[in-house]
């Protein structure tokens, strides 16, 4: 970066300047002081990493830097101007600041390019407190023997039916309270038509793609083979509704399935869903031949519709609606605390068919049991680098069972997205995995062994 660019970025370090504070550990401490627009800093020998998730919380700004970039720091120095102390901090790197009227400002780091400065860096988190998973209080997963009928039961026990898979002969049960609920359990301990009882959990969503100025992304290109249904390699998306035009995908999606709704998404803004079946996609790419095209096809099955959140009930439909339509791996880029038997009887039976199962471990760092990324049948996925070391954000639980990237961009509507957390992690596995075996014509499962070896968490934060 010339002398020019310098001085421009330090003007707009000097009008983006919005706040200060202290982040310190043991006697290494940043203290940037918004009353004098001064910096001190004392620093040992801290990585790339941790510089730049302390600079997020000193300053409040969006941080972005080139996935790739390493620098450690060892400084010490007082009363420096912000741009004085940025070159101090991050040596021979470049940086830029792109300050914002209506939010925080944004700041990229990077060693080639600022159209590289992809990754999201997120401030440290404390750790959560470990939690019991809270059910739905008002609510009951009802599951009945063969040839038993629903609607009776629902009449006499005074509930609402809200959810109905008559092929699992399961059904999702509202009461009007909690202690409704709760009597209804009981009653229902001693009726000779009901196999089982349990409870339901509510499944939030993950965080929402981030738009960005600007990307040199180039499309996707990835089309597919031209083989028979009984050869295709079918990834069922358990997410949020797919938009079939968005990143040059909808050759590869196969017709979407729904469990709450009608399964088109509405409106013309990037969905969830949208962000995790391109970067599905993306890293199935990365393993395939572009002339010969991929086998590989993706199903969305929405679990969403227009609600905020889903539940673990709608999980499980959908995991078995994708299994019933070819399904060999299920995409599960969600999770909640709640250990829903259900789910699990759900996963337990598809894996005894063969699928295989990928979920999110979560964005919290705490080592909390996530579901149904815990369970033993289901591969769970964090995020972090390349080495194994967890991303300081991520679950770093002793179920964790892989580490990859966290952050994607993706395309919708002529805009570049960023996307972050175990979510991206999580897609970004299982297209690398179905994208290996459809190159190589080996199963999924013959994969996966050395997958996970290559894969492992090696060290934590």
């Amino acid at each position: 970066m010339g002398q020019t660019g310098r001085s421009l970025v330090c003007m707009g370090l000097m009008v983006g300047l919005l706040c200060g504070g202290w982040r310190s550990n043991a006697a290494d401490s940043l203290h940037w002081r918004k009353d004098a627009d001064r910096v001190d800093a004392e620093i040992n020998g801290w990585d790339l990493s941790r510089l730049l998730e302390e600079l997020t919380t000193v300053t409040d700004w969006q941080i972005f830097v080139e996935p790739n970039a390493k620098h450690t720091v060892s400084t010490k120095f007082k009363d420096r101007t912000p741009g004085e102390a940025l070159r101090l901090l991050l040596g021979d790197l470049s940086f830029a600041l792109l300050p914002q009227t209506n939010g925080p400002s944004k700041f990229f780091v990077f060693r080639t390019s600022l159209q590289d400065a992809t990754r999201l860096v997120r401030a440290p988190e404390k750790a959560a407190p470990a939690k019991a998973g809270k059910s739905i209080p008002n609510e009951l997963i009802v599951t009945l023997k063969k040839g038993a009928k629903i609607d009776d039961l629902a009449r006499l026990l005074g509930a609402k039916l809200i959810g109905r898979a008559d092929e699992l002969n399961a059904y999702r049960l509202q009461f009007d309270s909690a202690d409704s609920a709760a009597a209804a359990r009981d009653l229902l301990k001693n009726n000779g038509d009901v196999e089982s009882v349990d409870s339901n959990y509510a499944v939030f969503p993950e965080p929402s793609p981030e738009a960005l100025s600007f990307s040199s992304i180039p499309p996707l290109n990835l089309k597919p083979k031209a083989v028979g249904d009984t050869d295709r390699l079918i990834v069922g998306l358990i997410d949020t509704a797919v938009h079939p035009q968005s990143g040059g995908i909808s050759s590869l999606l196969l017709p979407a399935l729904s469990v709450a709704g009608d399964g088109q998404p509405r409106g013309d803004q990037i969905t969830h869903g949208d962000s995790m079946a391109q970067t599905l996609l993306r890293s199935v790419a990365t393993m395939t031949d572009s002339s010969e095209g991929t086998r590989v096809r993706l199903l969305p099955v929405d679990v969403y519709g227009d609600n905020p959140n889903t539940t673990m009930y709608d999980v499980a439909v959908g995991v078995y609606k994708a299994i019933n339509s070819g399904a060999a791996v299920i995409n599960l880029s969600l999770g909640g605390d709640g250990n829903s038997e259900f789910l699990h009887n759900v996963v337990k039976s598809g894996y005894d068919q063969g699928v295989l199962f990928f979920a999110a471990a979560g964005n919290e760092p705490t080592s909390q049991p996530s579901y149904p990324a815990a369970w033993p049948e289901v591969v769970a996925v964090t995020a972090g680098d390349r080495n194994g070391q967890i991303a300081r954000y991520a679950n770093r639980g002793d179920f964790v069972d892989a580490v990859a990237p966290g952050s994607a961009i993706v395309n919708f509507g002529g805009q570049s997205y960023l996307v972050s957390g175990t979510s991206v992690s999580t897609a970004n596995v299982s297209g690398f995995i179905v994208g290996q075996a459809a190159s190589s014509d080996k199963k999924p499962k013959d994969i996966l062994p050395t997958l996970l070896k290559v894969l492992a968490p090696t060290q934590t934060p």
